[in-house]
């Protein structure tokens, strides 16, 4: 049913500083003009020798940039020239600010990294979801610590900036996207930070979406927001909880985002092997009828078997939080080749961060390998769905 691309479409450019470690985790969405061209963001390191602090690692900042294909995403053109977000890379605690949407300034949590870029409509504006970072990484495929490359001030907590800069954690981020810029290359102008998505003090949070459109709940309309808490028992709700799960969330408005008292729920946790070790959304659910909707999601099992890929369908029903009513028991997109499986990490990775679907009913999904390159899959998105509808909400096959 998936078909796989024989060959990496993308890999690290060694003449590019900022993108000559890793490229991966692409998010991609069709241009509106023409459905033939699609448009890129993905995730990119190198090491960074002029941010290196004195006794430090060697920083890895982790950065995005913009590639497009005018094919329908058979082959595509990166801009090597300047990464589509520029980070600060400041170390002056006074300097770690930056401007949102409202002109008002904000702690800027992707100071040092902007990792697994998601790109989706919400109200029909296009938005991106980042998980950005305080300080840049080390080299972390050798040694994930978070906090090595940061400054003696925030290890030692002498600020008030709170506990995400402290800790170094990831927060996801929402940006409002001018398409029209972006493709431009007129990056300045491409993005403008909206804030977090959920708060950046309870937990680290990542794989954060949302869907489309706001969605009835309790009987009123609603934004609806996933993500997946690192600690997901730092929440009340989440507190019995032994792995990262999938928690939604629901807000009046975009600011109301990162507020603690939102309604939220556990959706999802992990229910089969491949998904033992934590779950989260791969990215923006996807209507396939009336209510009726398809979640891309991931899973990790442990670091012998790594990440993988798999889809459930939701059901709105206008009481509450949408339902899982479809979830195949067995993991659908696995790493397979050898570029898929060999690199610095020694962790197998499949990572999807976006689909598009093409004028001729294909579902193209573009995925991280390794950790390392960028590989296209393709599936009939109507078979995708007919064969997910064949499982149950606890993988039984009806």
């Amino acid at each position: 049913m998936l078909k796989y691309q024989k060959h990496y479409i993308m890999s690290a450019r060694k003449s590019c500083p900022w993108a000559s470690k890793m490229i991966l985790n692409p998010a991609m969405v069709k241009d509106p003009q023409n459905s033939n061209v699609i448009h890129m963001l993905f995730r990119a390191t190198g090491p960074c020798p002029e941010n290196q602090l004195p006794g430090k690692p060697m920083p890895y900042p982790i950065f995005i940039g913009y590639a497009v294909s005018k094919d329908a995403g058979t082959t595509w053109t990166a801009d090597f020239e300047n990464p589509a977000i520029k980070l600060a890379l400041e170390y002056d605690a006074d300097k770690m600010m930056t401007e949102d949407i409202n002109k008002n300034s904000v702690i800027n949590y992707a100071n040092g990294s902007t990792e697994d870029p998601r790109l989706f409509y919400f109200e029909n504006e296009l938005y991106l979801s980042v998980a950005g970072r305080p300080f840049p990484p080390g080299p972390y495929w050798d040694h994930d610590d978070p906090v090595q490359c940061m400054p003696e001030w925030a290890v030692n907590n002498e600020h008030d900036l709170g506990i995400a800069i402290t800790a170094n954690s990831t927060v996801t981020l929402l940006y409002k996207v001018s398409l029209d810029a972006l493709k431009n290359k007129n990056y300045a102008e491409a993005f403008t930070l909206v804030g977090p998505m959920h708060n950046p003090d309870i937990s680290d949070d990542r794989d954060v979406v949302l869907f489309p459109r706001k969605l009835k709940i309790k009987g009123k309309e609603k934004i609806v927001c996933i993500h997946r808490p690192k600690h997901p028992w730092n929440y009340e709700i989440g507190k019995d909880l032994k792995a990262p799960s999938i928690f939604m969330a629901v807000a009046n408005s975009l600011a109301e985002l990162p507020r603690d008292t939102n309604e939220r729920e556990v959706f999802a946790v992990p229910e089969f092997e491949w998904e033992q070790n934590r779950i989260g959304a791969s990215w923006a659910p996807i209507e396939i009828s009336d209510g009726e909707w398809l979640l891309p999601y991931h899973g990790k099992q442990n670091d012998e078997v790594g990440y993988t890929q798999s889809f459930m369908i939701l059901k709105e029903n206008g009481n509450g939080f949408p339902k899982i009513t479809s979830r195949p028991s067995e993991r659908l997109m696995f790493a397979n080749e050898p570029w898929e499986l060999d690199g610095d990490f020694t962790i197998p990775c499949l990572f999807t961060c976006s689909g598009v679907i093409l004028e001729n009913g294909i579902l193209k999904m573009g995925y991280g390998a390794a950790d390392q390159k960028i590989g296209m899959a393709s599936v009939n998105f109507e078979e995708l769905i007919a064969y997910v509808k064949k499982f149950d909400a606890f993988g039984n096959i009806l």
